[in-house]
């Protein structure tokens, strides 16, 4: 089946090549392949599977509707199903955007979202530029590749993204993170910068295919007072991290930041196709017909995305995933300090990855550049509380108070990383699913390990995923991996 579908299927299909298993059951946490293996499924349709392969309450949900006889394909009508799943998408938003809020049916997919959002601002405001960020990722449409970080539109502005581990600045920490955004306020700010005039900003409170790098609280809490003392709207692109995922319903609760568009897909659809923009009202300047897609109005991914978002919420999974997720980055650290090759671990809730490094080259020492070179243990930074820039944020449009608007004093700390290792990456993957253990690779160099299992995984399960993970590791630093090509016993 699997030469069929190399002979059949086109070139561009990626998830097929590195895990050539062929899916005929799963429940759970679990998937059965054709031949009788069973693995344990950490990648979770790209993070779309909050509550695992067909849980019992989104089939049950899927069930009623097609045994009650409503319309499958219903385009933009109001139905019973779509307001049953705007009422509850709406009771999970965070408050200050649920007060005043829009939602748009777009496409199926994350990224036809991210194609609307973009159209929205560029029409509401009357501008043409976007600012993004470096190493983001938005979708594979024209709008949406535009803004991600390895596309070349000029109308698009990329901003350094705060990644700790490569920061672009040699700072890392909250001193990067500041250095980020001083040189948008610059950008911003300087008539000769060559930046078209923004329409809007659009960013991932965490990248998930830029290789797990969460955006620190503050420097979150930066961007959205940038953004709202120039009136940009901000745009959160909650498509993977939302749902649960990290730990806090939405991403964006995290730093109590409001932002002024929402884009939401994979979990939203219960693991069938659905993808809304959510904004505020004053933005809804669309005339009829601007926007629309004929697969909008999917009865059976509202009824699944009904479910599962009401099962989250009301089972608390985010917090589950905030516990487990701490518990798991505090073993891979572990793991990290016993191989070299484990360059950083990060994540959020039960959005993880390893970030995989050549352990036998070392980057250039700081202390040649001046510097003292940080102790291993200073890889993983430190989470800050700021109370009173927590309570500005919840109200976006208010004047900023100057003793959080920045740090009085830098106090860089110089990164030196190894250099990224995709090929001992993908020799963990593959030692993973040797292993029974379903992960998938990304980040700049696609050497990071990223975790993304389903929100309702067991402390049982985990430990599960951690020793087969760290197996895996270990037969890679050592040496004793399976050559690529090998069959699977």
């Amino acid at each position: 089946m699997v030469r069929r579908q190399a002979a059949r299927e086109s070139s561009a299909r990626t998830y097929a090549r590195a895990l050539p298993i062929v899916p005929v059951r799963a429940r759970g946490l679990t998937v059965e392949g054709a031949d009788g293996r069973r693995y344990l499924d950490c990648l979770s349709g790209a993070g779309t599977l909050a509550l695992g392969h067909n849980h019992p309450v989104v089939l049950e949900a899927i069930r009623a509707v097609l045994d009650s006889g409503a319309p499958l394909h219903a385009l933009d009508f109001a139905t019973p199903v779509k307001d049953a799943f705007v009422t509850e998408l709406f009771h999970t938003l965070p408050p200050g955007l649920a007060d005043h809020a829009r939602v748009q049916f777009c496409g199926p997919a994350g990224t036809d979202a991210v194609e609307a959002a973009l159209k929205l601002v560029r029409t509401a405001t009357g501008r043409t530029g976007v600012l993004a960020f470096t190493g983001a990722y938005h979708g594979m449409t024209a709008a949406a590749q535009d803004a991600s970080g390895h596309a070349t539109d000029v109308r698009v502005t990329r901003l350094p993204y705060p990644y700790d581990y490569r920061c672009p600045f040699g700072t890392g920490g909250e001193a990067g993170a500041e250095l980020s955004a001083r040189w948008t306020e610059y950008l911003l700010d300087d008539p000769r910068s060559g930046v078209r005039p923004p329409a809007g900003m659009i960013l991932e409170p965490v990248q998930g295919e830029g290789g797990v790098i969460p955006a620190p609280d503050p420097w979150l809490r930066r961007m959205r007072q940038i953004t709202a003392d120039r009136s940009i709207p901000l745009i959160a692109d909650e498509i993977q991290t939302g749902v649960g995922r990290t730990g806090a319903f939405w991403a964006v609760e995290h730093s109590g930041i409001v932002p002024d568009v929402m884009v939401l897909s994979k979990a939203i659809g219960g693991s069938l196709p659905l993808a809304v923009v959510v904004y505020r009202d004053d933005l809804d300047v669309w005339e009829p017909g601007a926007h629309a897609g004929t697969f909008r109005g999917n009865q059976l991914a509202m009824a699944a995305g009904t479910a599962t978002l009401a099962y989250v919420r009301r089972h608390r999974l985010a917090d589950h995933a905030a516990t487990l997720g701490t518990r798991m980055l505090t073993q891979l650290r572990t793991l990290a300090d016993r191989f070299p090759c484990i360059g950083d671990v990060r994540g959020r809730g039960l959005m993880i990855g390893l970030e995989v490094v050549d352990p036998e080259q070392e980057a250039a020492a700081p202390e040649q550049q001046g510097y003292e070179a940080p102790h291993r243990e200073d890889r993983h930074p430190r989470r800050t509380d700021e109370s009173q820039a927590e309570a500005d944020a919840r109200n976006p449009r208010a004047e900023p108070k100057a003793a959080t608007s920045r740090p009085a004093v830098l106090d860089p700390v110089p990164r030196a990383p190894r250099p990224a290792a995709p090929g001992l990456a993908a020799a963990i993957r593959r030692e993973c699913l040797r292993r029974g253990l379903i992960v998938e690779l990304g980040g700049r160099h696609s050497s990071v390990v990223r975790l993304l299992p389903p929100l309702t995984i067991t402390d049982e399960q985990a430990t599960a995923v951690l020793d087969r993970l760290a197996d895996a590791v270990e037969a890679v630093a050592r040496g004793r991996a399976e050559r690529p090509g090998r069959p699977i016993p």
